[in-house]
């Protein structure tokens, strides 16, 4: 991995101060960074990764008081936009994949929480399923996340993520009504 590259998306070991990584974040200075930072969660010294999950949730729970069309459609629009404000923050920051770009684990998340009832057990299990699947990074997650850049790169992962997540859930679920 090259450096900057965030790897294990955001692990418990990577660092967002790290000099070798570009430019410095000013995520309040700049709108494509303050959302790629998730709005400051990405700024955590470790795990900034798992702690721009973490800020996710609330986002998702306001989003579950949405129909079920207009959460997906919110969902894939801020994949989209996505692509745009981690490819801008990148370019900013001289970087490809700052670990402190923590957007596409808001949307990682929300992308695993699809059509999952909302309990305490299910956020909990979503975020547990998504944070491994994140770091981890099992094949095809990993082929992605090493042969994709720009923006495109930096979600796609963590939108491939979700999806395994989803499925997972969706599986344990099924099974739990058996």
């Amino acid at each position: 991995m090259g450096p900057g590259q965030k790897g294990g998306g955001g692990a418990v070991g990577a660092t967002v101060d790290n000099a070798e990584q570009g430019n410095t974040p000013q995520p309040f200075k700049s709108l494509p960074q303050f959302l790629a930072f998730g709005f400051g969660s990405g700024l955590a010294p470790k795990a900034p990764g798992t702690f721009g999950t973490l800020a996710a949730v609330p986002l998702y729970l306001l989003l579950t008081q949405l129909d079920l069309l207009t959460y997906s459609a919110l969902v894939v629009l801020a994949g989209i936009v996505g692509i745009w404000i981690c490819g801008k923050a990148s370019k900013e920051l001289n970087v490809h994949d700052h670990p402190g770009i923590v957007w596409d684990e808001f949307v990682g998340f929300w992308v695993t929480m699809w059509m999952v009832p909302t309990t305490w057990y299910t956020v909990l299990a979503g975020f547990a399923l998504f944070r491994f699947f994140d770091i981890v990074k099992p094949w095809p997650i990993r082929f992605y996340d090493k042969n994709l850049g720009g923006g495109l790169g930096i979600m796609l992962d963590d939108i491939l993520a979700g999806i395994a997540s989803c499925a997972i859930l969706h599986g344990g679920l099924y099974l739990l009504t058996l």
